[in-house]
């Protein structure tokens, strides 16, 4: 009678002990000396290490074609009212520029790797064009820069509507995706243009040309400081940010489409880095600038 006694006892502290402390075991009596027994646990698998993701932007690429308007020029950058492609930021080979393809390719690769297809003056609606252009030339990467004459027209009311101006845009990389589906992008913000005015309308020389009707959006009447004149100024940088929103929104569907991030929008021209000549395309120094601001999105990884 002990001996049974005892065993029961035993049996249920072991159950007991079970249900407090090891949910998955069950008090299993065997035999005649009562032996309680864990349940066997089934192990879990393993899950497989979850893959990293891989990037399919090469921050070397191997040759380059840019696309864009009067800034990819080099716009009065070198002589009043002239292309100056050698300073372009994009694809130049003055030395004091270090353009975005001397950094990508050296002195020696420069001139043979990389093509300047923009054109002063250009609007969105010929990007199009530009960037079928680009596709026959296979390059593995293409910069853009286009859309500040969109904003930059006689007067705000001729500004491209932002819905016109991403049509074309989809359109442009739809044509490049044709004829050269692997090529990256990179699209660079359109710069501040109130800001170009704030900095440009302290110069004499250069109040003297924006009445030759340069930016008349902007930069007409640039001493006028009056409510009317402020409303269309601020109405400009609106349609500029607008612009920006849709360069951003569009490239952000394509895997090898990289924005800038609103960099060259955020940059503080000085008068230095301004043309001499007109006080709103960048200068010599002003291209360096942008170079350095694509070469550091480009060669990111």
């Amino acid at each position: 009678m002990r001996g049974r006694r005892r065993f029961r006892t035993t049996a249920a502290a072991v159950a007991l002990l079970c249900v407090a402390a090891l949910p998955g075991c069950s008090a299993e009596t065997g035999g005649p000396g009562g032996v309680a027994r864990p349940a066997a646990a089934t192990p879990k698998p393993t899950p497989p290490p979850t893959p990293k993701p891989t990037s399919l932007w090469n921050p070397s690429p191997g040759s380059l074609a840019a696309v864009g308007d009067s800034i990819t020029r080099a716009f009065d950058a070198c002589s009043v009212l002239a292309d100056c492609p050698e300073a372009s930021w994009a694809t130049g080979t003055d030395a004091g520029v270090n353009s975005l393809a001397l950094r990508l390719f050296g002195p020696a690769g420069a001139a043979g790797r990389s093509w300047n297809l923009a054109r002063t003056g250009a609007r969105m609606a010929e990007l199009p064009g530009q960037m079928a252009a680009a596709a026959a030339r296979r390059p593995e990467l293409v910069t853009v820069m286009m859309g500040a004459n969109d904003a930059c027209r006689a007067r705000p009311e001729q500004m491209t509507p932002v819905e016109e101006f991403r049509a074309s845009f989809r359109d442009s990389l739809a044509r490049l995706r044709a004829g050269a589906p692997k090529a990256q992008v990179y699209v660079s913000s359109l710069p501040d243009l109130k800001r170009l005015w704030a900095t440009g309308r302290v110069s004499p020389t250069g109040r003297q040309v924006w009445s030759l009707d340069v930016c008349g959006s902007m930069l007409a009447a640039p001493e006028d400081l009056s409510p009317a004149a402020e409303e269309r100024r601020t109405r400009v940088r609106d349609r500029v940010v607008a612009y920006n929103r849709v360069l951003r929104e569009v490239c952000a569907k394509d895997a090898r489409c990289r924005y800038d991030g609103g960099a060259v929008f955020g940059f503080r021209f000085e008068g230095g880095q301004l043309s001499p000549w007109d006080w709103f395309h960048p200068s010599r120094d002003g291209q360096a600038r942008l170079a350095e601001i694509a070469y550091r999105r480009i060669s990111a990884r």
